[in-house]
């Protein structure tokens, strides 16, 4: 291996990466947990999940990574540095899908990482600091909740043991299926220092797409709060109860529906909610709904917004609680606050994109992702690469291999200026 980066690759607008290993890669993985639909149904540590992690450290030891598991089961590929000592670059996303996922959806961002590293040894090229592609444990949350659980115990934002007794819909507890699966690691959870952090991703939104842009330079995330919310009236004769006279949940709970919607639209720009869940209790069509449970998210870029956000909810929310005589409970199940990410790491996939003369803009993430943790301990960014129609989560989700070539061409190109 070269002991010197051969810079001069690096300031040409050649993509060197090699796009069909990256699709080929991705097609592959997906055939685990392949729905009839073209879509991907891997949960978090079930027997296809072990499967694909498998695969992947197949793949990472064929190219000359070293392996090691956390407590928490995130898995680290390490391509060694000429320095050692230096923290690593790092990269990575996760391969855990929703029951009705995609492709791209995680998948995306651990696939360009290992592109990353099979193009460095095509090259031959030796970077100064150890370049590691990361796979996150049960990101998705839609098997064990909370979300982004893998990186958030190893940022130090999770409790391990908590996490760890975490159960199932079926009651199986986190800890117990790491162990079967194989992947209750021996590496110490704890986080390591990070030199940078880079996360590809696709956009799961439609504004690259409708903007005709290549990539998207992440500049920082929504924060998110999220709360469970239960109006509780009276269930009473739909026909004898006289309208002046019923305490109806569920007029209440539409009130502050329209009253989420509102608030949103009017703290534009960086603003939504949306009432995801809502359940309506008795449920029969001639008894007037005594309790609606709902579920309310509100996101938002700047805190102070957010924070204003949460106070008109609680003004709508109390409003409908006096006009309809009800009572209810407001319970938070989220806080992310809004994150800026390292203008060192913007910049540099900002001037990737340039350099390679794809067309980009810059961007905020609506959603969660692992690169959000990630930045607790070190300079972080991200690379958002359009999505079919903006669909995500979703079985048609879908990605066009020469976008995802050219996010990953950036992600090389920020990696290797970050290692050397």
């Amino acid at each position: 291996m070269n002991t010197l980066l051969k810079p001069e690759l690096f300031t040409s607008n050649a993509p060197l990466i090699n796009p069909e290993r990256l699709w080929q890669s991705l097609m592959d993985l997906a055939q685990l947990g392949a729905t009839p639909k073209g879509g991907v149904c891997r949960l978090a540590l079930t027997d296809l999940d072990r499967q694909a992690r498998d695969l992947f450290i197949s793949w990472c030891q064929g190219a000359g990574c070293t392996v090691t598991v956390d407590a928490i089961g995130n898995i680290f590929a390490r391509r060694p540095g000429k320095d050692p000592s230096r923290p690593p670059v790092m990269t990575g996303s996760h391969i855990d899908t929703q029951p009705t996922g995609g492709k791209f959806d995680g998948c995306f961002g651990v696939m360009a990482g290992l592109e990353v590293i099979r193009t460095l040894n095509d090259l031959d090229i030796e970077t100064q600091a150890p370049i590691e592609v990361v796979v996150w444990t049960n990101e998705e949350g839609s098997r064990f909740a909370p979300c982004m659980m893998g990186s958030g115990v190893f940022a130090g934002k999770l409790d391990l043991e908590e996490t760890l007794a975490k159960q199932d819909a079926q009651g199986l507890r986190l800890g117990d299926e790491l162990q079967r699966i194989g992947y209750a690691g021996g590496r110490a959870v704890s986080g390591h220092a990070v030199g940078a952090y880079f996360e590809a991703h696709i956009e799961q939104g439609p504004i690259l797409e409708d903007q005709k842009k290549t990539i998207g330079v992440v500049v920082g995330c929504l924060g998110q709060k999220w709360f469970d919310l239960t109006l509780s009236g009276v269930e009473a004769h739909a026909g004898p109860t006289p309208m002046s006279l019923r305490k109806d949940a569920l007029v209440g709970a539409a009130q502050v529906v329209t009253a989420v919607n509102r608030i949103a639209n009017a703290s534009q720009p960086h603003a939504c909610g949306t009432v995801g869940c809502l359940a309506v209790y008795p449920g029969s069509r001639n008894v007037i709904p005594g309790e609606v449970s709902m579920t309310i998210d509100f996101r938002h870029l700047h805190s102070d917004k957010l924070h204003a956000m949460v106070a008109d909810l609680e003004e709508a929310i109390e409003q409908a609680r006096v006009e309809n005589g009800l009572t209810y409970t407001l319970t938070p199940t989220a806080d992310f606050p809004p994150l800026d990410f390292a203008t060192q790491c913007v910049d540099a996939v900002r001037e990737g994109a340039r350099m390679l003369e794809f067309s980009h803009m810059d961007i905020v993430s609506g959603a969660g992702h692992d690169a959000i943790f990630i930045a607790e301990l070190g300079p972080a960014g991200m690379i958002f690469v359009p999505c079919e129609g903006g669909i995500s989560h979703n079985e048609i989700e879908n990605a066009a291999p020469d976008d995802l070539a050219a996010g990953c061409a950036v992600l090389l190109r920020a990696m290797v200026g970050a290692a050397l």
